[in-house]
């Protein structure tokens, strides 16, 4: 008989409670079960879990290392899939091997590289795959200087974080004076070039952002699944263009990635995305872990969350490629189930927990959104 296998989600996004379903749905027909944990009692992963715990918080890397090795080794965790504290997590593999769970992560070396975005693009640069002009900017004087060459090219000059994640911080710089029309309507991405000086010179904040052009659509994120040979067993691209999204496996676009994934040595799961620059693709970024998209890729018949716990445990499922490429699609909010407030959290067989509990699910559906995909034809535009 085929033992469950017990997968770990630390503190991660909303849209994996996709990513969770389909380890229950695999096709090995293997019974999963899955523990969450999180630093929000109301996050819909920790419904979707069939074990949880809330997280402590002001943790320090290391005691967040021990802290992770004390759940991996009381719940019996098969395979670990770290995003917070990732980097420090992949630096301890051993000591997670030694009580029995195999880490979905790359190695330390390759979650390295991809930390800072200028070591990432000086290091894809060097293996050959195009980047875009980019500068580090740390002050008021390269602020100014950054966007003054990139207009005098005809660019429109954006920044974000040289380290980060999901778009934080990512900021359009315009030359509009702030006026009415930036109070009125949705909120924007845009921001005068004025008030981020402004803002710079009255803060003793040391900002480390990367300003370089605003690349133009498709947006292509490429999902590969790496093994731990350095080969890469699936290579997708999914596009963004405004509202619509589709699948690609046009080699423009898997090519590059590949080189990266097989390069670095990202291995199980990583995305990595691209936008135009001019008239070809460069890169815009790298990602060491699951997109939150990825499930995306069940409009192709591929189920890789699966296939990367598979790898993970040492049986590799070998060359994959999508039966058939999804049609074009959106993705929409719907509700998901949260845990209510006043009833057990863990299910009957399970120890208690060291750490407060996270209450039942609610048999209710309680209006919580998460994106989901919606499988249906665009009309063209």
């Amino acid at each position: 008989m085929v033992s469950r296998v017990r997968v770990w989600l630390n503190r991660t996004y909303a849209e994996n409670v996709f990513f969770m379903d389909q380890l229950r749905r695999n096709p090995s027909d293997r019974a999963v079960e899955i523990h969450a944990t999180h630093g929000d009692a109301d996050s819909p992963v920790l419904a979707a879990a069939d074990t949880a715990d809330l997280e402590p918080e002001g943790l320090s890397s290391a005691a967040y290392v021990e802290y992770a090795l004390a759940q991996c080794q009381r719940r019996g965790i098969d395979v670990f899939v770290p995003r917070l504290e990732q980097s420090a997590i992949v630096a301890h593999r051993a000591d997670f091997e030694a009580v029995g769970t195999a880490l979905l992560a790359p190695p330390p070396e390759a979650v390295a590289v991809f930390e800072d975005k200028v070591i990432a693009y000086e290091a894809v640069q060097a293996i050959g795959v195009p980047v875009p002009p980019w500068w580090r900017v740390r002050g008021v004087d390269e602020l100014v200087a950054a966007v003054e060459e990139l207009e005098a090219a005809g660019h429109k000059a954006c920044f974000k974080p040289a380290s980060g994640a999901g778009g934080v911080g990512f900021r359009v710089i315009t030359r509009t004076p702030f006026s009415m029309s930036h109070l009125t309507g949705f909120p924007s991405p845009y921001v005068p070039l004025d008030l981020a000086v402004s803002a710079l010179k009255d803060s003793d904040e040391q900002v480390d952002w990367l300003v370089m052009p605003r690349l133009e659509q498709p947006e292509v994120s490429v999902d590969c699944l790496t093994g731990p040979d350095n080969r890469v067993r699936l290579a997708i691209g999914r596009t963004k263009n405004g509202r619509r999204r589709g699948f690609t496996l046009n080699e423009q676009w898997l090519e590059p990635a590949r080189r990266i994934a097989e390069g670095f040595g990202l291995h199980y799961l990583s995305n990595i995305q691209f936008r135009m620059f001019g008239d070809r693709p460069v890169l815009m970024d790298v990602n060491t872990r699951p997109a939150g998209g990825l499930h995306q890729l069940s409009l192709c018949g591929v189920n890789a969350p699966w296939a990367a716990v598979q790898l993970a445990l040492g049986e590799d499922p070998g060359e994959m490629a999508p039966p058939f490429l999804g049609q074009d699609y959106t993705v929409v909010s719907g509700p998901r189930p949260l845990r209510a407030v006043s009833l057990p959290q863990q299910r009957a067989e399970e120890p208690e927990a060291l750490l407060p509990a996270v209450p039942a699910q609610t048999t209710e559906p309680v209006e919580v959104t998460s994106s989901e995909t919606v499988g249906r034809a665009i009309a063209p535009a």
